[in-house]
């Protein structure tokens, strides 16, 4: 079924569903507006009696259209003037048209298919953090494999170790026993003599006899 009312001024054709903007009515959004002021009625290609018929619509929203700017302007007379305005609206949603309701759709065809499907969906088993057997059985042998290779590691370093040579200790024989012992130090050397010069003209000593004088 349709309608066609009459608010603000103008003319809706409205089903019952519809949105529409209207200039302002007062009220909060979820309020229940009627409009009374029908004009044509009509199911199909029909038309009713509109004496006494409503139209019962909901508030969704007070909104505000675009902004329209106004400017005046008179030549020769410096006259401008410029204004803006941002007209008030009201949205509505039509709930009813006298008797007719707003009929709720059906859910699909597809939406009907999947909700049984998601029912019958079974619980997924919750996740665990224990390790499985046979995953703990394929651990255990690569220890076993870990321990085996640090024993064969470690008895082969032993064997090294065992098997280094040792150095013979000192002989009892004197002359080896002399040969490795260090050397005695070096006598330090003597001290150079000094320098003396020649005796033909030195002074004869003292206590010396003085020589005869040569015979003419």
């Amino acid at each position: 079924m349709f309608a066609v009312v009459r608010t603000g001024g103008k003319q809706y054709r409205v089903h019952p569903g519809d949105k529409i903007v209207v200039e302002k009515l007062d009220g909060n959004a979820g309020d229940k507006v009627t409009l009374g002021d029908v004009l044509i009625a009509g199911d199909g290609g029909s038309l009713k009696s509109t004496s006494g018929l409503t139209v019962a619509a909901e508030i969704v929203a007070q909104a505000k259209a675009d902004k329209v700017t106004v400017f005046k302007k008179r030549r020769r007379h410096n006259y401008r003037r410029k204004r803006g305005h941002r007209q008030q609206h009201t949205i509505l949603r039509i709930v009813a048209i006298g008797d007719h309701k707003e009929q709720k759709a059906a859910p699909s065809k597809a939406e009907g298919a999947q909700k049984p499907a998601a029912s019958k969906a079974e619980p997924k088993a919750p996740a665990t953090t224990e390790t499985p057997p046979a995953a703990q059985a394929s651990q255990k042998p690569a220890a076993t494999a870990k321990e085996k290779a640090g024993a064969e590691t470690a008895q082969h370093d032993a064997s090294e170790v065992a098997g280094t040579p040792t150095e013979n200790p000192a002989p009892n024989n004197d002359k080896a026993a002399g040969a490795e012992k260090p050397a005695a130090k070096k006598a330090a050397p003597a001290k150079p003599k000094a320098a003396t010069g020649s005796t033909e003209n030195a002074a004869p000593a003292k206590g010396s006899a003085k020589k005869s004088p040569k015979a003419k």
